[in-house]
């Protein structure tokens, strides 16, 4: 086994809360990505960066004015103009490489980067507000522990270099964008990089698992869409002529309703939401526009089509009704994929060897994660791939204004899959 001293956590907590700081939302994680790829490739690794690794449409892509928003805040801000050169437009992400030389699996380990719009607390108990290093981006945080994966990815990073001559085959890491709405992944997945994988990697903090107890496999998350709707009709004055109307809030408000009428799937559990309805200009006007932003959920991913088809029958029924015109637009997605339960036995294993308390195989299927696409591709090639939980404590539920972890557990995450990779070769 190879033995982490306890003061490299002070290396982890550096890292988890620079990245803090700057939080990026999915696809403008330019800063994120440079600093990322700038250790990497102090490390020696052969680096893919942005358009080199996105190998497909983007989906849930930002407003251009954002993506040139965040691109010259990054660059304001020193991120390193030869990898910026490779994101423009909002191609973001980096992959590493380490070759050995020698013959052996090619295992990859894969992790999120992205941040969420979330304004973070600023009362003096929230400690990142405390110890100075709350998000410098308002309107911004890192509110889900995806700087934590960033710190436990990079650590993993430098370990395996230090510990090189041990290790036999291919190493991939990903540094994967957009994971908040489930868009990253499937731009991803079809890159030839990930062709010849035989282990793959992915992992979580908190999601309320307890602090110092480790999921080595789960189940598998649900499969879920997420989709945009414009509804379009005709203004008309309400007490003039509302006859020359095509209601586009009223058309909005019967999808809302239909959406959450749809009867529940006899074969698993599935989940419906509306979560944001935007319509109307002034309450004397016939509204001619209406925003919507929902998404449906399946415990398996036939489940989760079922219900994705009813929501195009209801907004085609609702073209019908209403009269109106509607841009149904598929923003995000991500399957269900069971964790391989051959290699959550060796995660077991070692965390057992480590004398870290352990769970082999879990039922987890509350939320969804796009890393099921890397999972489905990979064990479809043959390989094995798995998604594991390490706990900690929180300060606040994950998507809070005041989430925080206990920084510890990332040294716990880095120690479980180093030695695992090692058991691999």
């Amino acid at each position: 086994m190879i033995e982490l001293p306890d003061s490299y956590l002070q290396q982890l907590i550096s890292w988890r809360r620079q990245f803090h700081q700057y939080p990026e939302p999915g696809w403008l994680e330019f800063f994120t990505t440079s600093k990322i790829a700038d250790l990497l490739q102090e490390w020696d690794y052969k680096i893919y960066v942005g358009k080199e690794l996105n190998a497909s449409e983007r989906m849930g892509l930002p407003s251009g004015t954002m993506i040139e928003q965040f691109y010259t805040a990054a660059k304001n801000a020193g991120a390193n103009e030869k990898w910026l050169s490779k994101m423009e437009g909002g191609y973001t992400g980096v992959m590493a490489v380490l070759e050995t030389g020698k013959p052996g699996p090619t295992v990859c380990f894969r992790v999120d980067i992205d941040a969420l719009p979330i304004f973070e607390s600023t009362e003096v108990a929230h400690l990142p507000n405390r110890l100075a290093f709350r998000s410098q981006n308002d309107g911004f945080m890192h509110a889900c522990g995806h700087d934590s994966h960033i710190a436990i990815g990079l650590g993993l990073a430098e370990q395996i270099m230090q510990h090189k001559d041990q290790l036999t085959g291919t190493i991939k890491l990903i540094f994967q964008p957009a994971e908040e709405g489930v868009r990253g992944a499937a731009s991803i997945v079809q890159s030839p990089l990930l062709d010849d994988i035989d282990y793959f990697f992915a992992l979580h903090i908190g999601t309320g698992v307890e602090a110092g107890k480790f999921i080595a496999g789960s189940a598998g998350f649900l499969a879920t869409s997420k989709f945009d709707a414009t509804i379009t009709g005709v203004a008309a004055h309400a007490g003039g002529v509302p006859e020359e109307g095509k209601n586009a809030l009223l058309a909005s408000a019967q999808a809302t309703i239909a959406l959450h009428s749809l009867p529940p799937h006899s074969k698993g559990s599935h989940r419906i939401n509306v979560g944001t309805l935007h319509a109307g200009q002034g309450r004397n006007v016939i509204a001619s526009t209406a925003q919507l932003q929902l998404e449906v959920r399946g415990e398996t991913t036939e489940i989760n089509a079922f219900y994705e088809n009813a929501v195009k029958e209801i907004f085609a029924g609702i073209e019908m009704m209403y009269g109106v015109q509607v841009e149904l637009k598929k923003v995000g997605q991500a399957i269900s994929v069971p964790s391989s339960k051959a290699l959550s036995a060796i995660l077991a294993e070692v965390a057992g060897s480590l004398q870290i308390p352990y769970e082999e195989y879990s039922n987890f299927n509350a939320g969804s994660e796009d890393a099921t696409f890397f999972m489905d591709r990979i064990q479809k090639y043959g390989g094995l791939a798995t998604y594991s939980i390490i706990g900690t404590e929180l300060a606040a539920g994950h998507h809070h204004e005041k989430f925080d972890i206990r920084e510890e557990d990332m040294l716990t995450a880095i120690k479980i899959w180093l030695n695992t990779l090692l058991k691999l070769q």
